[in-house]
């Protein structure tokens, strides 16, 4: 017998109500080289011309992360860098230490461990080891698409997927020492 499942698109509204409904833990792969959104904000003109970022930690996502995690839900993320690492991923490495300030744990992973970890290319978030938001860019790193995903049998993968990724990644901080080292 042959389940046909449709897809489930939502809006991006309702991909943001997501962060305040999930119940404990919300994982994110990371595994793109680079995010257009990123590249159209002040924080990465700073960055990419030298300049220390000026990150706003009273922002409303800096906000609504800090009330999440101070009602004990967790937040993390594993991102995929390449070696040597894009601008972009250099970006996201030190942004990494903003995120941190508000309540997430944010790990590294060189790529070719992931590769040889079998972890997807596709970057998602899990929330509360039940649901998947599958995230669909075009050609220029714009996401197009937020698809849910509930079926049990690629939920359990993705879970299987977050704990390896988990497991074999690098804290943030020490993942940064060693690259900013061999820079």
């Amino acid at each position: 017998m042959s389940l046909n499942r449709e897809r489930v698109l939502i809006s991006y509204d309702e991909f943001e109500e997501m962060f305040t409904t999930f119940q404990h833990t919300a994982f994110r792969l990371e595994t793109r080289r680079r995010y257009r959104s990123d590249e159209e904000s002040e924080t990465y003109q700073q960055f990419v011309a030298g300049l220390a970022p000026e990150w706003d930690l009273d922002h409303p996502w800096c906000r609504s992360r800090r009330e999440q995690a101070a009602l004990g839900k967790r937040f993390e993320r594993v991102r995929i860098m390449d070696n040597p690492p894009t601008m972009g991923q250099r970006y996201l490495l030190n942004n990494s230490e903003r995120n941190g300030l508000v309540g997430e744990d944010i790990r590294y992973l060189w790529r070719a461990d992931a590769d040889r970890l079998g972890l997807p290319a596709e970057d998602a978030w899990l929330f509360d080891s039940r649901y998947l938001a599958l995230l669909h860019f075009d050609a220029d790193d714009d996401i197009t698409e937020i698809e849910v995903i509930t079926d049990p049998v690629k939920v359990a993968r993705a879970c299987q997927e977050r704990d390896a990724a988990w497991h074999y990644a690098t804290p943030h901080r020490e993942f940064a020492a060693g690259v900013l080292s061999d820079m």
